[in-house]
């Protein structure tokens, strides 16, 4: 290097170097930079994705402290989750969440419900407001991976379907193009409605509300032409309308949707919780074990049944939970049958066969685990 530049240099590191250390001083010393703004051009859905609730306790250990079991279930869906004239909720998710409670603290009747819009439902979940959602909810991949939340079981395999008028004389869906279609927003219904109508070249338009009875208003009213949910929704929706003999339930279904509970992510004891109260509820028909015969089910020597009753092992225990669990859910709630037939079965206005949730013995698709 040149010797005339080398003073030019020294002096210029030395200048540097005390700006770099006298910087914090003339900044406000520790206070941190303030943060880059978000652009305007972000991903809204990224944004909007949220994050699981962190917290360090147990959800059990928050439902043993407030004594009872929050469960989001639907704002009124016969045979499913619907209260009646005196509040009392009853239908085949509130049966889970009496399950549940029943397992957790031996009394089914320690159980609230939140009645949530499908909007709102997997915010309230999300956020803490219930503790399990058990309301008609389709299980698909983005809801398990992408919401923070895990789905822990099946109670009810269904398939979206459509209602009709029976005077429009329409016998089958691919006689709806271009037909206006009555549904709810923020369920996968929409999607599939658009994936169907476009893989068949059908022309529709979509006429969407928030709230169920919104849906039945409008299809009652005249506003669309066809309903489309789950076909077991359209059953029970169907008793809502001024004269439900005048529709009727088209013959195809166009998708898949297996309706079960759905709990936060992080927590596997509550999940294992909420998802062997169900088990056990569908273990004990295949049994023949019954609200009605349990308590003399105990004496058997059948291991299985022993095992399931609590009369064997401590199976409770690695749930954390009293070891006669399964036996509170099935004598206060009944087995999975029992609920089944009690809220959607062929006797209930309802009229809904097993079909694929008879246990899979009988051809259906209803299977537990064994509890060993």
């Amino acid at each position: 290097m040149n010797n005339r530049l080398l003073p030019a240099v020294l002096a210029l590191v030395v200048g540097l170097l005390a700006g770099f250390l006298l910087y914090p001083m003339f900044a406000g010393g520790d206070e941190a930079a303030p943060a880059v703004a978000a652009s305007d051009d972000a991903d809204p859905q990224a944004e909007a994705a949220p994050l699981p609730v962190v917290t360090s306790r147990s959800t059990l250990d928050l439902v043993r402290e407030r004594g009872y079991v929050r469960c989001g279930v639907s704002q009124g869906l016969p045979g499913f989750s619907n209260p009646n004239d005196s509040g009392d909720w009853s239908g085949i998710d509130v049966d889970l969440c009496r399950a549940v409670a029943a397992a957790v603290f031996g009394d089914a009747d320690k159980s609230r419900y939140t009645p949530l819009s499908a909007k709102e439902r997997f915010t309230a979940l999300q956020s803490g407001e219930i503790d399990v959602l058990t309301r008609n909810t389709t299980w698909s991949l983005t809801r398990d991976t992408a919401l923070g939340l895990d789905f822990v079981g099946i109670n009810y395999y269904d398939g979206q379907g459509f209602m009709v008028r029976k005077e429009l004389g329409v016998k089958s869906v691919m006689e709806l193009d271009g037909a206006v279609v009555c549904t709810n927003t923020g369920t996968t219904t929409e999607l599939n409605v658009a994936d169907f109508f476009r893989s068949n070249g059908l022309a529709y338009s979509i006429v969407a509300f928030e709230k169920s009875d919104e849906v039945v208003a409008a299809y009652d009213a005249g506003r669309c032409d066809a309903f489309t949910t789950d076909a077991s929704g359209l059953y029970s929706e169907r008793l809502k309308l001024a004269d439900y003999n005048d529709h009727v339930v088209l013959p195809e279904i166009i998708s898949k949707e297996p309706l079960g509970p759905a709990v936060r992510q992080g927590d596997d004891q509550w999940a294992d919780i909420v998802r062997w109260s169900l088990f056990a509820m569908v273990e004990a028909e295949e049994l023949g074990v019954t609200s009605k015969n349990a308590g003399d089910m105990r004496t058997t020597q059948n291991p299985a049944i022993r095992r399931l009753l609590g009369v064997e092992g401590a199976f409770g225990q690695n749930l954390g939970i009293p070891n006669d669990w399964a036996y509170k859910i099935i004598t206060q709630v009944g087995n999975y049958g029992e609920s089944f037939e009690r809220g959607v079965g062929v006797n209930t206005p309802l009229g809904i066969p097993r079909g694929l949730n008879a246990l899979w013995k009988d051809g259906g698709l209803q299977y537990s685990p064994p509890v060993r």
